[in-house]
């Protein structure tokens, strides 16, 4: 499996968002251990006991491996902080609209800490017929051996969605995020699949602004990623300098242009398509 399960924590359990996923991810089968709302300890949510703080809620429910963030960005440094500190290794930031500095200062209080920050604005982590931890509509996964990275949740599921109905399906699908500074790289997750033995093959759903495909077309260049890849690039029509949609999507002069990033990852060996609905073919075409 590409990551061990255990338990979930969620921060901002008792909101709007936290309940709903929350019940979704009890749902699928995922052990959701505990919820944190500062003030709201002693609540029961969706049968999840609920703490005041992180330190007490690990404290109380120990094997918790996993925070999936529902708090508003006006709050979400303390709430990442708090889980940082606790030393849980996986932080799954759902928020949108944390501010850059705050994200930045936080990955790399992470990275020193020995925690992995997914997002900020991602949809989170999905293993089809083990767990999910985050927003993704479980109903568009099936268990297969293909790892699915991507920037967009949205393009996601479309595509998740679409290989499962040529009769494929995913080892697990990571939402890297759409922020233009994120925790987890494409890169760190490309080699998760590269040593996970459940996974046959990789996409690649990127966008339009940021590095982070061309880093891992040098990757596959230098021989660090080895899995075939099928990669499709969000925004080939974009205008440099307009954002696109997620704060991350924009394209300044001679950087986070598409066609620069999909002439990269073919060149680095890399199948490439213009047409998201084109992936479930060229995955069958390598069987």
């Amino acid at each position: 499996m590409i990551l061990e399960e255990h338990g979930v924590l969620v921060q901002g359990i008792t909101g709007r968002e936290g309940s709903f996923h929350t019940r979704q991810m009890l749902d699928y089968g995922t052990r959701v251990a505990a919820g944190v709302t500062p003030g709201k300890g002693g609540l029961s949510i969706e049968g999840v006991p609920v703490y005041d703080t992180v330190r007490h809620a690990i404290r109380e429910q120990p094997g918790i491996g996993f925070s999936v963030v529902f708090v508003p960005p006006e709050h979400s440094f303390d709430a990442i902080l708090e889980s940082i500190d606790a030393e849980i290794p996986w932080i799954v930031a759902i928020t949108e609209g944390i501010p850059i500095k705050d994200t930045l200062w936080l990955v790399n209080y992470a990275t020193l800490k020995g925690s992995h920050i997914l997002g900020p604005n991602c949809p989170g982590i999905i293993v089809p017929g083990k767990y999910k931890v985050g927003i993704m509509p479980s109903n568009a996964f099936t268990k297969g051996k293909i790892g699915l990275i991507s920037r967009s949740g949205t393009l996601t599921y479309e595509v998740a969605n679409a290989i499962k109905a040529e009769g494929l399906g995913v080892s697990a699908a990571f939402g890297a995020g759409g922020d233009s500074i994120v925790g987890t790289s494409m890169l760190e997750i490309a080699r998760m699949f590269e040593s996970d033995p459940g996974t046959d093959s990789m996409v690649v759903l990127g966008e339009v602004g940021g590095a982070m495909e061309e880093t891992l077309a040098s990757a596959m260049h230098a021989g660090i990623i080895t899995k075939p890849v099928v990669a499709y690039i969000a925004g080939l029509t974009a205008p440099p300098g307009k954002r696109m949609g997620h704060a991350g999507a924009i394209m300044s002069a001679g950087s986070g242009s598409p066609k620069i990033k999909l002439e990269k990852l073919k060149d680095a060996g890399a199948t490439i398509t213009s047409s998201p609905l084109q992936i479930p073919k060229i995955l069958l075409a390598m069987q």
